[in-house]
């Protein structure tokens, strides 16, 4: 044995005996995934130094013993690290990299067996040696712009050296996961084999680099000077690809552009020049708050994830389901469940609305088979785990039956009656409400233990939120079963409790609440959305309220106004309820604060109506300018209170499952890392003094809570660095 730590070994010899090669492998205790922490680093180093003393070696192949090759840098450590500040971190980049190319520069070949996920950091130790080889399953990449970094231990320098210029943009600025074939094609990877016959690839590359047939030296010498692009071919590569880059990541996102720069500047360097590069804009971008938010986001998904496996590992089986009510909703249920391997049973009471919901489920297969994500065999296998029926003939069998009928008490309880007399004892019901209590609907079920909500987002099939709402009376049971389906169908499931709205709407209609004030006192609700849109929402609140549905939009209004009367219910007439009152829908019917037109690819394109302004010029009581700093406060302080309400009331247990709810269920502007870290940006006590002085001019809506009013005080955040969620 060479070396021996806690999460590497490094042993002389192989399976297949021949003691001149190193076997390095990566195989962290304690865990189920390989990640490079600030420990696995200090290991990596001494392994490294314990193979350079070691005589008489011909070889080293770098590998896992476990499903992955390594996932990349231990991402709880980020923000610890990165409050240590810019200086700190260049230098911590500067040490990983004289890690790194110790490895690069051993006095014989070496290689790396990849045998799965080899991601950011992980990707990054594969590219330093001379070889890769690349199972079959396995995926390969650097992820690191999606958290608001840049690739920093040698990505944005090896990679283009290897893969071109243009292909390692393509990688680091997308952030992509890439396949093997796709790999081996650009060449980031030298063969591509089933797992069992990775070493074996390994040691046969070690052999013909040692008899001379392949060149190791050349391939370093590549990786370590200057790109071999002339400047017009470096124009040419890099500015094209920042105006298609900027486009796509648009204005909030800085890493990707910052990832071209830095390979951009590198690329006339030697290694050493070029890794300095790399490592002060990774610092840079590291101190930025888009960084810590993404970084915090990440961190967030992994305890609502977490907090999942725990009620799915309590969960009986799902495997197979029933949806009711078979409209666009209910086929874009049976879609998502049937596309994801769990058969349903479709259930309606007429011909047509059955066929409504088979064309939704179609149409959303056909999707698929164009993008090229299946064949249209795969569609029409996947077609047949959906059962349409008029009768409750197959209920007797289903584990899970989803309730997706109107939006109407009285038509679900009668429904819900139904069905839990045709279904087994231990069968779970749920109902897909956006609003209506899960309590009340609870009342009159003989077992109301085995009933809870399961509130999916609009289109189903790309919201990736569900949320299960926890009645007075549901069980453990229900909640493990609903949240185990919802997993099961590529969803995020987050349990709440129920309240008016639960937590989404809840937050949700006190925005909107925001917006008819603004709206009331003449600010124009085109430059609110624009204001919105540029602050990070996908869409501003006008046009958010026409995709609703101003129908909808009224409904759930007055179940929050009966709610929480003090700060919901108004007097006054708004925008939205004058839209409802002449039939303006939104993009149901073509017309809301906008009217609606096809564009070319036949889907709904919004335009400016004189009419709506017409309207609107109704509940207009004065004409008064605001900056875009008024509107961003006004809609986004009766959003944060709300939300902060839902963590006091128990509705939500952490502010990591609040924040995400956020984000995946309204499309809360991820970069800003969810309404609780918004609040911790701008400070707690900055916070409530911008609310309360909305508060003395606009209500309730804006009134900070007693208890945030003591977090301000004591100078408390939602979120510790230490310790997230």
């Amino acid at each position: 044995m060479i070396y021996q730590g806690n999460a590497i070994t490094v042993a002389r010899g192989t399976k297949n005996g021949g003691d001149d090669i190193a076997m390095l492998t990566f195989d962290l205790k304690g865990e189920s995934i390989n990640k490079l922490s600030s420990a696995v680093v200090a290991e990596l180093d001494e392994a490294v130094r314990a193979i350079r003393e070691e005589s008489g070696l011909q070889g080293l192949v770098i590998g896992s013993a476990k499903d992955v090759f390594i996932v990349g840098a231990d991402i709880t450590e980020f923000h610890g690290l990165f409050e240590k500040g810019e200086e700190y971190l260049v230098e911590m980049n500067l040490k990983v990299h004289d890690i790194f190319n110790a490895i690069e520069d051993l006095p014989f070949p070496t290689v790396a067996a990849i045998n799965g996920l080899a991601l950011g950091g992980g990707c990054e130790v594969t590219l330093t040696t001379d070889f890769r080889v690349m199972g079959e399953q396995a995926k390969i990449g650097l992820p690191e712009t999606k958290l608001g970094i840049l690739p920093g231990w040698g990505g944005c320098v090896r990679l283009p050296r290897l893969i071109g210029a243009d292909n390692a943009v393509e990688w680091i600025a997308g952030g992509t996961e890439n396949r093997a074939d796709a790999a081996l094609k650009v060449g980031a990877v030298d063969a591509v084999v089933p797992n069992e016959q990775l070493e074996a690839a390994a040691l046969d590359i070690l052999a013909r680099a040692n008899a001379g047939e392949l060149d190791y030296q050349a391939r370093r010498a590549e990786k370590s000077g200057p790109l071999k692009l002339n400047a017009i071919e470096q124009m040419m590569a890099f500015e094209t690809a920042k105006g298609y880059v900027a486009g796509k990541a648009g204005p909030h996102y800085p890493a990707p552009i910052e990832a071209i720069k830095v390979i951009q500047k590198g690329a006339g360097e030697e290694r050493a020049r070029a890794q300095s590069i790399e490592a002060k804009a990774f610092a840079k971008l590291a101190l930025t708050d888009v960084c810590y938010n993404l970084v915090g986001l990440f961190l967030n998904d992994q305890v609502v994830k977490k907090k999942a496996g725990k009620y799915e590992k309590q969960a009986k089986a799902v495997k197979q389901t029933a949806v009711l009510g078979a409209g666009i909703m209910g086929g874009g249920i049976a879609y998502q469940s049937a596309s994801k391997g769990t058969p349903i049973l479709m259930k309606d009471i007429n011909e047509e609305a059955i066929e409504l919901g088979l064309k939704e489920s179609r149409k959303l297969f056909s999707k698929q088979v164009e993008r090229g994500k299946l064949t249209t065999e795969q569609m029409a296998e996947k077609l047949t785990h959906i059962r349409p029926t008029l009768s409750y003939g197959d209920f007797g069998h289903v584990d899970l039956v989803v309730e997706a009928v109107v939006e109407n008490p009285k038509v679900k309880d009668a429904v819900l009656s139904e069905v839990e007399g045709q279904v087994a004892e231990d069968t779970i019901l749920t109902s897909n409400t956006s609003t209506i209590s899960i309590t009340r609907l609870a009342q009159n079920l003989k077992r109301p233990e085995n009933f809870c909500g399961m509130h999916f987002f609009n289109p189903v099939h790309r919201m990736p939120l569900v949320e299960v709402i926890r009645g007075e009376k549901t069980g453990d049971a229900a909640v493990a079963a609903t949240v185990a389906y919802a997993r099961a169908m590529g969803k995020t499931p987050i349990v709440v409790n129920d309240c008016p709205g639960f937590l989404v709407n809840r937050v949700l209609f006190p925005y909107f609440g925001g917006f008819s004030l603004l709206v009331e006192q003449g600010a124009d609700f085109q430059r609110i959305d624009k204001v919105m849109e540029k602050f990070g929402w996908p869409m501003g609140p006008a046009y958010l309220l026409d995709v609703v549905g101003m129908d909808t939009a009224v409904h759930a209004n007055e179940v929050m106004a009966e709610g929480f009367p003090d700060r919901m219910a108004r007097d006054d007439k708004t925008a939205i309820q004058v839209m409802y009152e002449n039939e303006r829908l939104g993009q149901k019917n073509d017309k809301g604060f906008y009217a609606y037109e096809e564009d070319k690819k036949g889907k709904p394109k919004k335009v400016s109506d004189e009419q709506a302004y017409a309207l609107v010029k109704q509940v207009a009581k004065e004409e008064k300018e605001f900056s875009d700093e008024d509107i961003v406060a006004r809609m986004m302080v009766p959003l944060c209170l709300e939300t902060v309400r839902c963590l006091e009331d128990g509705i939500v247990e952490t502010p990591a499952e609040a924040d995400m709810a956020l984000i995946y269920g309204i499309g809360f502007p991820p970069f800003r890392g969810g309404a609780l870290r918004y609040i911790d940006a701008m400070g707690v006590a900055e916070f409530v003094k911008l609310a309360e002085g909305l508060a003395e001019e606009l209500g309730p809506l804006y009134a900070p809570t007693a208890k945030l009013r003591q977090m301000a005080d004591s100078g408390e955040r939602f979120y510790s660095t230490q310790a997230q969620g």
